[in-house]
């Protein structure tokens, strides 16, 4: 079954053309696309008419499903999560400031794929920032630390019953299911410098969404230097800001970028579904 996969220009992801993801794939389509996968590090599948059966058969020639521990799922279908916002909602986007998934996880899951189904004329693109570019461009000095980090990530801040998306959030009227937990407030470390066990390139791995400090440093010592991190990991160059159309499929590796939503479609519904694949080791 050929393909064709078009990079999109920017610094990372690539549109994959040809295929039709309703048709069973064989085990050498899956491997080649795979490796697309791990090289562009986003995946887009334009022109895309799935069921959420084809939808969770996608996911899994990837992987097992991984676990999304604060989201609840859609009915008859344990895996799948509904990322909405209804035309009146006055909550803030959801999941606007870049991060990547469940990164407080003892094993993060190694993809997301995220399914389209109603979008708005305009805005809510997805930003990704290529993490692997971003630890290559680091000054040596920051470079040379940062290989020497450790991270403790939490998703206390998001979803603890007293987070951004806990109890006050579920008053406020988000549609999306989200079920704000004390689980969140438990911790991980982690490198912050990760190494890709699929292409061996290193990358920097968590954010100021999950990361609440570095190990060995205050809580003030860490911020600051996070911030600076930041301005590396977000600079302009490193972003491929992705417009989306009704049924496309974007699948993404949570190993080697970061992800963000942006709103600008007030007035609106917008719907997608959304699946995780589970990693093996860190």
């Amino acid at each position: 079954m050929g393909f064709k996969v078009e990079p999109t220009g920017a610094a990372c992801g690539a549109v994959v053309a040809g295929l039709d993801l309703r048709e069973e794939l064989s085990a050498d389509c899956v491997a080649e696309l795979r490796a697309h996968w791990v090289t562009n590090k986003v995946l887009v599948f334009p022109e895309q008419k799935l069921s959420d059966d084809d939808l969770e058969r996608f996911t899994l020639y990837f992987g097992a499903f991984g676990e999304d521990p604060f989201f609840g799922s859609i009915d008859g279908h344990d895996h799948i999560a509904a990322i909405e916002r209804k035309a009146n909602e006055k909550t803030p986007i959801f999941a606007e400031f870049l991060h990547t998934d469940w990164s407080f996880l003892e094993i993060p899951p190694a993809g997301t794929v995220l399914y389209s189904l109603i979008i708005p004329p305009h805005g809510g693109n997805t930003l990704f920032a290529d993490q692997v570019a971003a630890y290559e461009r680091l000054p040596d000095h920051l470079r040379d630390k940062a290989d020497g980090l450790t991270a403790i990530h939490s998703a206390e801040l998001g979803y603890a019953p007293d987070g951004v998306y806990g109890e006050n959030d579920k008053n406020a009227g988000r549609s999306m299911k989200i079920i704000a937990s004390e689980r969140a407030r438990e911790k991980r470390e982690h490198p912050f410098v990760r190494t890709h066990r699929e292409t061996g390139e290193k990358a920097l791995y968590g954010s100021m969404s999950y990361i609440q400090q570095f190990v060995g440093m205050s809580r003030e010592e860490s911020f600051a230097l996070l911030g600076e991190y930041h301005a590396h990991q977000s600079d302009e160059v490193l972003v491929y800001s992705h417009p989306w159309q009704k049924e496309m499929l974007v699948m993404w590796d949570n190993r080697s970028v970061l992800h963000a939503a942006t709103g600008g479609y007030d007035g609106y519904d917008r719907l997608l579904h959304r699946t995780t694949i589970a990693d093996t080791v860190f």
